[in-house]
């Protein structure tokens, strides 16, 4: 099991800063009262760190985005689950730094940041800025909503974390379905709400530059469905 070390920095800091007894030039934890204080206090710090720790990758879960047809496709178990239009860098693919590329490639979910946050939230650095703006609000680009940082698994992709590559909502809805962004993967609010939901931090996303029925062999897109057996996806 692996302790994030700077988790665990943290916790020495709060737990170094111990209170002083009555005196006032003891450190509490020196007396009886004040080490068992000092015990409880590295349990309570350490105990939600274990636990984050022991938690599972999402390995159920693979998300695939097609910069070609601008759509993303959500698979369980390697069985398509959801389909949704997405817009993708406007400048163009790569992952150089400072550039504004989508990265291409074998990336994962690093982060989920913005769970229960309403519609339209918008989050400048990743903290909630306390404003709401609604779809298609004239002249605002913000992130809003929803994000899912990615961290690039891949020589070709291995700055996309530092560059602040995410999928996250825009309220730029007009242009979902064509390339618009500055290299993160843009959604719907209400569709990136429902991937947060679904998706869990470790989740595989492969970002590609060729048709989903092309990376994913045997994948049932929305035009190849049968109306008898239709797939078990939503397509917004």
């Amino acid at each position: 099991m692996k302790i994030d070390k700077v988790n665990v920095r943290t916790a020495e800091a709060a737990v170094s800063a111990a209170p002083l007894d009555p005196a006032g030039d003891t450190p509490a934890a020196t007396t009886p009262n004040g080490a068992a204080t000092r015990l409880y206090r590295w349990i309570a710090i350490l105990i939600p760190i274990i636990i984050s720790s022991c938690a599972a990758p999402d390995t159920q879960h693979h998300i695939v985005i097609s910069t070609h047809e601008q759509k993303l496709a959500l698979l369980d178990r390697g069985n398509l689950m959801a389909l949704y239009p997405v817009s993708t860098s406007k400048f163009g693919l790569g992952d150089w730094r400072g550039s504004r590329f989508t990265p291409l490639g074998q990336l994962q979910i690093a982060e989920k940041i913005g769970g229960n946050a309403p519609p339209g939230t918008v989050f400048k650095d990743r903290r909630r800025t306390g404003e709401i703006i609604q779809a298609n609000a004239p002249g605002r680009d913000p992130i809003v909503t929803r994000i899912l940082w990615l961290r690039g698994l891949e020589a070709e992709n291995a700055n996309a974390f530092g560059r602040d590559i995410y999928i996250h909502g825009t309220p730029e809805e007009w242009k979902i379905g064509s390339p618009a962004s500055y290299g993160c993967i843009r959604m719907r609010s209400s569709d990136i709400i429902q991937l947060y939901d679904i998706v869990g931090i470790g989740a595989a996303v492969t970002i590609v530059n060729v048709p989903l029925a092309t990376a994913v062999p045997g994948l049932v897109t929305a035009h190849s469905m049968s109306a008898a057996n239709p797939a078990p996806f939503v397509m917004r």
